[in-house]
């Protein structure tokens, strides 16, 4: 391959951008700070036939044990950033969710408080739909920028085919920017909602080791009898089970913990096994919310 542009790294450890901490090497890496480089950068890989994925906050996100081939990027420096104009906040695409909410309820501006618990990046939250204690994020939303080879498309809410956790956005196209429309309201207001869903998210999950969630999306299976995926997983017997160095949370069945050794691959047959032991107690099929980089070789995954 000839000369790598500017700010692109080989051979790039991905585990340490992760929560989870697991996974290896992404075969180029680049923190990209400009919009005019984000669509240079996706035009290079696109010319070299590389896949392009990028790494928000790492919060959701299981890299392989095998590494990652093509480009992976991080939105830093001016698709981070948070601004605001009248009652809307225009943010970056790596800016992150929570810092969005706090921003927004010291302006006094309310719609976006389920933001705070949500450890992802705007970016992230719009491809996936990000919802959470009763808020979504396509309620709030405005217009997205995203970014091709090609250049910047400004989208409205209802071009982005959002269903339940997940949008149209294809592979290759890149969140670089979102701007959501809130609506005045007193600052202690705002910020009472902020510390009470802190306190909710704090009570019922885990926090302070390395870990991902959800897991698992909660189904609409009529078999589930309205339980989420947490629920059912705890019914069927997988809060701490363990496979390798991988366990599902003590506190929140639906959220999988690193003990300290765990690979990509110990992540993925605890699942499985959580997977199983669903289906064979209440017939439900589970489906993965995390998202992935990489080959992931999925074991026992047919049921």
């Amino acid at each position: 391959m000839s000369r790598l542009p500017s700010g692109v790294q080989p051979d790039y450890p991905l585990a340490r951008l992760t929560t989870v901490r697991t996974g290896g090497t992404g075969e180029f890496f680049a923190r990209v700070g400009s919009a005019d480089q984000l669509v240079a950068l996706i035009a290079w890989a696109t010319d070299a036939g590389l896949e392009v994925g990028v790494v928000g906050s790492g919060s959701n996100l299981l890299v392989s044990d095998d590494g990652v081939r093509g480009l992976v990027m991080k939105l830093d420096k001016d698709l981070a950033q948070i601004e605001r104009d009248g009652t809307r906040l225009h943010c970056g695409g790596g800016a992150r969710l929570p810092a969005v909410s706090a921003r927004a309820a010291n302006a006094g501006l309310s719609g976006i408080e389920f933001g705070v618990n949500i450890p992802g990046t705007v970016g992230g939250a719009v491809r996936m739909n990000a919802n959470a204690y009763g808020g979504e994020l396509a309620r709030a939303l405005d217009w997205v920028d995203v970014a091709t080879g090609s250049g910047i498309e400004r989208r409205s809410p209802d071009q982005l085919g959002f269903a339940y956790r997940r949008s149209n956005i294809a592979r290759g196209e890149v969140v670089a920017a979102a701007s959501f429309a809130l609506a005045p309201a007193p600052v202690e207001q705002v910020k009472a909602t902020l510390a009470e869903m802190r306190e909710q998210r704090k009570a019922a999950q885990p926090s302070g080791i390395k870990t991902f969630g959800s897991t698992f999306k909660n189904p609409d299976d009529p078999r589930a009898e309205g339980r989420s995926a947490g629920q059912l997983l705890d019914a069927a017997g997988c809060r701490g089970l363990r496979v390798g160095g991988a366990g599902f949370s003590e506190k929140h069945a639906n959220f999988v913990e690193n003990h300290g050794t765990a690979t990509t691959a110990d992540v993925l047959a605890l699942m499985a096994e959580g997977r199983r032991r669903v289906h064979e107690r209440f017939g439900v099929v589970l489906e993965p919310e995390v998202q992935t980089l990489g080959r992931l070789d999925w074991p026992g995954w047919e049921l």
